[in-house]
């Protein structure tokens, strides 16, 4: 199964790819003209040595009695039955197709005949100044022989002259070349593909660098891309920075108009209440009662509104440690008749990507609840999920929340026990604020005996 990496495109990969498979066709096809060229070289010169030994068989022949007699020859290897290199001289018969032994032959040929092919004489006549180079089997089994033939005539008798060696030593030398040559190609490919790797590393780094760039605009480390980039980059960096500055401008935008909504939204419904509560009875209670719980909606809506428009922007980068640290000992001090002790552990180096003030809500909200129905121990931690999420964990030791109860203390208003103080919007203000950023709230039991609270939220790079 081929792994989701490798299914998906990359540029990288492809250029490398391109780049490796032409190398290796140009190297394959180099290697394979070098081997024929080597090979036609040393034919050539196989043939020129038979050329000479023919050239001296004509020139030394002679013809006595009508019959033509060979001259006689210094190579030992021609004396030597089977030696590998032959001769012969022949005359056509009548038919002018065939070739048969007539003057001599050399001894190394013993009692074997040289078979050359049918239309050599044919081929021969065509052009008598040039010699004929062809291949034909030796009398050893398994031999093969390179031999050359020319036609002349002498003193009247026509005939022709062929020479012919065993070709092993040329085909043996050939199969070493082409051996030395695969080896070397393969080594200069394996060479070729490091070089192709690095090229498209560093070719494309400008890509990654605009990418961590970006990344880091994302996650709320930086406003905008300020790195040069080559004139192909160029345009795509400058399109980025305007997309960021226009996602700017209109969450500023956003913001301006939740604002002037809940200055527009509040001050009515302010007045509402001031003016029922001056005026008592069974109309003003109902007056009063809606409006509070129009100063919920508002609220409620507003804060999503405010939440989401952080989220979309780059954000800001606010520290975890810093935010628990100041929650913790304001909340100590409001719980101190109960002794509550808040024990909380957050790295130095995470950082949530959103505005201080919501971190405060969703953590303080969240230890509010632990201290207020705990028994005195409230332990919080904040460990990161990846580079990109983190989780705030709120343990306390009280008397822990049934799991089919759990769903309905997150709903606006939900208050399990009324005579416990508050409002009952803790809980959902941390809901709401996580969703907005793209997070999650889940109620567990605690290992304290109580309950646990746990919210993930996004995380800024350090």
């Amino acid at each position: 199964m081929i792994p989701a990496a490798l299914r998906r495109p990359s540029l990288a990969r492809r250029l490398a790819l391109l780049a490796v498979g032409w190398s290796f066709a140009a190297l394959l096809v180099t290697a394979v003209v070098l081997a024929l060229l080597f090979q036609q070289a040393a034919l050539r010169r196989f043939e020129q040595t038979l050329g000479v030994l023919v050239d001296n068989l004509i020139a030394g022949s002679t013809v006595e009695n009508g019959q033509m007699v060979a001259p006689a020859f210094t190579d030992a290897r021609a004396l030597r039955v089977y030696s590998g290199l032959y001769w012969t001289i022949a005359e056509p018969q009548q038919n002018g197709r065939l070739l048969t032994q007539v003057a001599s032959r050399s001894r190394s040929l013993w009692d074997s005949e040289l078979h050359p092919p049918a239309d050599l004489l044919a081929r021969l006549k065509a052009d008598p100044s040039r010699q004929v180079a062809f291949d034909t089997a030796g009398p050893q089994p398994g031999e093969r022989l390179r031999a050359v033939a020319r036609i002349a005539t002498i003193e009247g008798h026509e005939a022709v002259f062929i020479a012919a060696e065993d070709r092993g030593p040329i085909d043996h030398d050939v199969r070493k070349f082409i051996a030395a040559t695969a080896a070397a190609f393969l080594i200069l490919g394996g060479g070729l593909i490091v070089a192709v790797i690095v090229q498209v590393r560093v070719g494309l780094r400008p890509v990654y660098r605009l990418q961590g760039e970006v990344a880091a605009v994302r996650r709320g480390k930086a406003e905008r891309l300020q790195e040069r980039y080559p004139s192909e980059l160029e345009p795509l960096a400058e399109e980025l920075n305007a997309l960021v500055r226009h996602n700017q401008e209109t969450v500023e935008r956003q913001r301006t108009h939740v604002g002037n909504l809940a200055h527009a939204l509040k001050t009515p419904i302010s007045v509402m209440v001031t003016e029922a509560s001056q005026r008592p009875g069974p109309l003003a209670e109902v007056v009063t009662r809606q409006a509070e719980a129009m100063r919920q909606q508002v609220d409620h809506h507003l804060r999503r509104a405010r939440a989401a428009a952080r989220a979309q922007g780059p954000g800001e980068r606010t520290s975890v440690a810093e935010v628990l640290d100041e929650l913790a000992r304001t909340l100590e001090r409001i719980f101190r008749d109960k002794g509550v002790a808040i024990d909380w552990d957050a790295p130095d180096e995470l950082f949530f990507l959103g505005e201080r003030q919501d971190l405060l809500e969703i953590a303080g909200n969240a230890m509010e609840n632990a201290g207020k129905w705990c028994r005195g121990k409230v332990r919080v931690r904040a460990e990161a999920e990846g580079a990109e999420q983190f989780r705030l964990t709120v343990d306390d030791d009280g008397p822990g929340l049934p799991a089919d109860q759990r769903e309905a203390v997150v709903r606006r208003g939900e208050r399990l026990d009324e005579n416990a103080p508050g409002s009952g919007l803790g809980l959902s203000i941390i809901d709401e604020l996580a969703r907005a950023y793209r997070g999650a709230l889940r109620l567990e039991d605690s290992p304290l005996g109580g309950l646990r609270l746990t919210v993930e939220l996004p995380r800024a790079g350090p």
